[in-house]
Order: C-alpha cells, then sequence, then structure tokens
C-alpha cells in the first residue's frame, strides 16, 4: 500500500521521529511504535490483510468518521486513516494520531 500522510507534522513524525511543531510531540517510545503501525500499513497489499494483525485492531468507523478507518498505535492512542483505491494499488491516508482518552468527546 501507499501512505499518504494529510497533515505535515505525521510526515514529520514519521520521516524523523520527531515534530517541529509544539503542539503535536509524542513520548519516544509512541513515535517509534507509530512509525512500526505505519510500515506495517504499508507492507500489507489489502485492507483485508489488516484484520489478520489482532494488535492493531482494526476498525470501520461509524457516526461523523464514517468512510474512516483506525489502528491502534498502544492502548491510549490510535491512528485515523481513509483508504482508497487508484488503480489496483490501495492508498492509505493517514489522517491523524487520535488520543484515546479525548475519543468519545
Amino acid at each position: 500500500m501507499e501512505i499518504k500522510f494529510r497533515q505535515a507534522y505525521l510526515k514529520e513524525l514519521y520521516e524523523t521521529g520527531t515534530c517541529s511543531d509544539k503542539k503535536h510531540r509524542f513520548q519516544p517510545q509512541i513515535v517509534s511504535k507509530y512509525r512500526k503501525t505505519v510500515d506495517l500499513l504499508e507492507a500489507n497489499a489489502t485492507k483485508e490483510d489488516l484484520y489478520r494483525f489482532h494488535s492493531l485492531r482494526f476498525e470501520a468507523l461509524r457516526g461523523d468518521k464514517e468512510g474512516l478507518f483506525s489502528v491502534r498505535v498502544n492502548d491510549q492512542y490510535r491512528l485515523e486513516l481513509s483508504i482508497e483505491v487508484i488503480g489496483q494499488e490501495p492508498v492509505i491516508t493517514v489522517c491523524t494520531i487520535e488520543e484515546l482518552s479525548n475519543h468519545y468527546k
């Protein structure tokens, strides 16, 4: 799968492991798990393949986030993403890192 990042800080966090934006700073272990999760998304060919990884807890979102999917980085954080198929290859757009403590607000 091809990975795109909706926000610049997500790309910077993935590529460098740090973020110049003070609002989006995370602990090093969270950044490491985030990078591993994005690598895992990129290594799989279809969204059906993501269901095999139970630790990701891949799921379709409902309500006002209809059309988005989520995977878990750890118990506290998740990635929200959209998936579209362009030609033969699925393209994942990482939308945001969502903190689960704010998930239901």
